[in-house]
């Protein structure tokens, strides 16, 4: 604390871990990372099946809540994002998919250079360790372990016949030459323990290499400014303020609810918003905070039985208990879970040049982000819309920095996002009437009777919630909204970049996790070459 640094990076997400990682390794510069949760090194991260601890509540989780959504009667929804090492890779369902390849050119075409498929695929490749799948879109020798599930679940079987049976395509692999079909994911796991970005990137070199420092448990409360040049941050350890410098840059990375709350509070936004909390403007960019996008998700569950299937009962306590001897042998079993162990991609129509719609298949049921329990065994199926049309904002909720941020994500809150989201719960429900499934279903909790459209939309508002992909807050472009360049420099000021999933357009057809891997491989090689040129 109270140091000087080249590279100062707030946040020690799935990007930040990354940059962190590669910015210290070549020794030349002393990077410092800064995270406000703690240590990723828990028995509770590392193993899969503690997603179902830290996922509902705030632990390793800031569980932010959002502001009360028009377009679902008024409800507020649950909004998980990782609070410790590895950020959301350390709580999430560590399914591992990269998006369709138009989604990136989506991007070069708005005015981004580097950023379309060709461009980005080198760094998916670069970023992957993939134990399953080779060839020219698979990496087999990068950080980020990709894996089958080692749940050796019969229900695999059950989920993909009932595709057969729907007329579905099965595929293997989602991110090969297709994205569209039924199949089982794989994960960011190795030998059947979480591989999070800071499991991959991050953990083994703490402590390890000199111009690395890991600031855990210390709270960044905004950046420090000469005139439009970033100099530092201002953080919170232990009651303490301190300060620390960058020689170079300082980068954000504290992701789409983060990156924009701390640009706010540090005098960039919107002159009107920086007004009402009484903050010093020090560049305006309106566009901070604007053009949030989230996947609205609904949920289909079932009570149901199949051995392959978890629930609240005294067989599913007993079960878990052997399955726990057996994941302390073997690393194999039910502890290897994901929960949402199958899904896929489908089209709304033979027209769609791209899947519309995303599945996961839990097996368990799923209900308020597992805040909700039911006894029983079961199964649950989501179905998201991958692009919606409807936009919302985050704002600051005070000049406090230690306030949450006020998240809209404005869910269903345009009319074509409904009509879509009535299509796929068709398309979902076509799946989940096969004759495989409905043979273990014993009650529908939920969807017995919503047959017409009026209905569905009645039972939308009531139960749509976010599917955890927040992007596009600190978006990248040109435009009067943009907040950054295609470089990630932010508009109007030196030496500050913001680079995570903030800084996406437009949201990818798929999991974010990924994708935000990759920006910070991109990012890191931008930044590197940025500072060798200007070495003396």
């Amino acid at each position: 604390m109270n140091e000087t640094l080249d590279f100062v990076i707030v946040g020690a997400g799935s990007a930040g871990s990354v940059l962190a990682s590669r910015l210290s390794e070549d020794g030349k510069h002393r990077v410092g990372l800064f995270e406000s949760g703690p240590s990723d090194r828990q028995w509770i991260v590392d193993t899969p099946f503690g997603i179902v601890a830290m996922l509902p509540r705030a632990l390793n989780n800031w569980a932010y809540t959002t502001a009360p959504q028009k377009g679902l009667n008024g409800r507020r929804g649950f909004q998980p994002r990782g609070r410790v090492l590895g950020g959301s890779s350390s709580i999430n369902a560590m399914v591992y998919v990269r998006g369709h390849p138009a989604d990136y050119d989506d991007w070069a075409s708005l005015g981004n250079p580097g950023w379309a498929w060709q461009d980005v695929l080198p760094y998916f490749i670069k970023s992957e360790n993939n134990q399953d799948f080779n060839g020219p879109l698979h990496g087999t020798s990068g950080p980020l372990n990709v894996a089958r599930l080692r749940t050796d679940n019969a229900m695999h079987e059950v989920f993909l016949n009932a595709a057969r049976e729907s007329g579905f395509a099965i595929n293997p692999d989602f991110n090969g030459t297709t994205q569209e079909g039924i199949g089982i994911y794989q994960v960011t796991q190795k030998d059947g323990e979480r591989w999070s970005a800071s499991r991959a990137y991050l953990r083994a070199h703490i402590g390890k290499r000199p111009n690395l420092e890991v600031a855990i448990k210390t709270d960044v409360l905004r950046i420090l400014f000469a005139g439009k040049r970033a100099i530092g941050i201002e953080v919170r350890r232990e009651g303490k303020l301190c300060q620390v410098f960058a020689r170079k840059e300082v980068i954000v990375c504290a992701g789409a609810f983060g990156s924009p709350k701390l640009l706010l509070l540090s005098g960039i936004g919107a002159r009107r918003e920086l007004n009402r909390h009484g903050i010093a403007p020090v560049a305006e960019l309106k566009g901070v905070g604007r053009n949030l996008q989230d996947h609205p998700d609904f949920i289909f569950a079932y009570r149901a039985s199949h051995p392959g299937l978890f629930g609240l009962s005294l067989p599913g306590l007993w079960g878990l208990a052997r399955s726990l001897r057996q994941y302390q042998r073997t690393r194999r079993g039910m502890l290897c879970t994901n929960f949402a162990e199958g899904g896929g991609f489908i089209k709304r129509s033979s027209q769609s040049q791209r899947p519309d719609f995303q599945l996961h298949f839990c097996i368990s049921v799923v209900d308020d982000h597992a805040r909700r329990l039911h006894a029983g065994a079961g199964f649950s199926c989501h179905v998201c819309l991958l692009r919606p049309k409807s936009r919302g904002t985050v704002t600051l909720s005070g000049p406090d920095p230690g306030l949450a941020p006020t998240i809209d994500p404005n869910f269903l809150g345009e009319e074509e996002d409904v009509l879509a989201m009535i299509d796929a719960f068709k398309a979902t429900r076509r799946l989940l009437d096969a004759p495989s499934l409905q043979a273990l279903v014993q009650r529908d909790l939920y969807t017995q009777g919503v047959n017409d459209d009026a209905s569905i939309r009645a039972l939308l508002r009531q139960r749509v919630d976010t599917v955890y992909h927040p992007v596009g807050t600190c978006k990248m472009g040109n435009d009067a909204d943009a907040v950054v360049s295609a470089e990630l420099r932010v508009h109007g000021i030196e030496n500050l970049r913001v680079v995570d999933a903030s800084i996406m357009p437009t949201l990818i057809g798929g999991n974010t996790n990924a994708p935000t891997i990759m920006i910070a491989e991109k990012a890191a090689d931008v930044i590197l070459a940025a500072a060798s040129a200007q070495a003396p």
